[in-house]
């Protein structure tokens, strides 16, 4: 019989996985993965910000992720330096200042391990509440801004010249992912998050021929590792969260092996 706390760790875990397999694909396609990065960094610092002025931390994080990704999205529009290297500031930077301002909370007891790895097996109903309104949130918007995003993805000049609302897709993706971010927080922590957002996307794109089949077998990747490396936490009393990133990476070693295809 499954625990009570283990079916929310499932289910919490399942939902997570089926939105950071499509928004994923299109962080790799993008060659966006500093990007989460960045974004998951910041969120430290807004876990800080919120114990620090009073407010639940999560909204904390949520909000700093938000407004990191607006201003990653207007100094990347600026082109003060190449976007690889203005993400690696920002994500450090704010990584730093997160555990400086935690450091300074002398009269608030942090446990910086589970914001940092997460802790699955701890969600509650309005944890897992909170995934499955972000899990709708992200599938409205992959359905109604698909070809925008992938138009844009594919052929960004082509699609400026055609009209496509290039800009505002850019944008839009990078706040989804902010919204991710804050929101799987809570399961793999903010340092792992960005695993479950490329490990199966890179996966699965060694084995498909379209971007359909790509976001399908990503989300297919998530699910497995979600559930292998909960079993494998029980099994041999490792920690959950990092678990699920062993074996999402174990899978992307198998399809490193196999023979490749034309990959989306």
């Amino acid at each position: 019989m499954i625990e009570d706390f283990f079916g929310r760790a499932i289910v919490a875990g399942l939902g997570l996985a089926m939105f950071t397999g499509p928004l994923g694909c299109f962080l790799i396609w993008r060659r966006m993965a500093y990007f989460g990065a960045a974004v998951s960094h910041s969120a430290l610092l807004g876990v800080a910000l919120g114990l620090f002025i009073g407010v639940d931390p999560m909204i904390g994080a949520g909000t700093t992720c938000l407004a990191m990704a607006v201003l990653l999205a207007a100094l990347d529009r600026r082109q003060l330096l190449p976007t690889d290297t203005l993400m690696g500031v920002v994500a450090h930077a704010a990584l730093a200042i997160g555990l400086v301002v935690l450091a300074s909370l002398h009269a608030v007891r942090v446990d910086l391990m589970a914001y940092l790895f997460g802790d699955i097996l701890a969600v509650g109903a309005a944890d897992i509440a909170a995934i499955f309104v972000t899990l709708a949130v992200a599938g409205i918007y992959l359905y109604w801004g698909w070809r925008p995003l992938l138009s844009a993805t594919v052929h960004r000049d082509l699609a400026t010249v055609e009209g496509a609302p290039v800009d505002a897709s850019q944008f839009s993706l990078m706040v989804m992912v902010a919204l991710v971010v804050a929101i799987g927080m809570k399961v793999v922590g903010i340092l792992l998050i960005v695993s479950m957002l490329i490990l199966p996307a890179a996966a699965a794109r060694r084995l498909v021929s379209s971007p359909e089949q790509m976001v399908a077998l990503a989300t297919i990747i998530g699910v497995v590792s979600v559930l292998g490396g909960l079993y494998a936490s029980a099994s041999f009393d490792s920690p959950a969260g990092p678990s699920i990133v062993v074996v999402a990476a174990a899978i992307f070693a198998v399809m490193c092996i196999l023979p490749r295809r034309d990959s989306a």
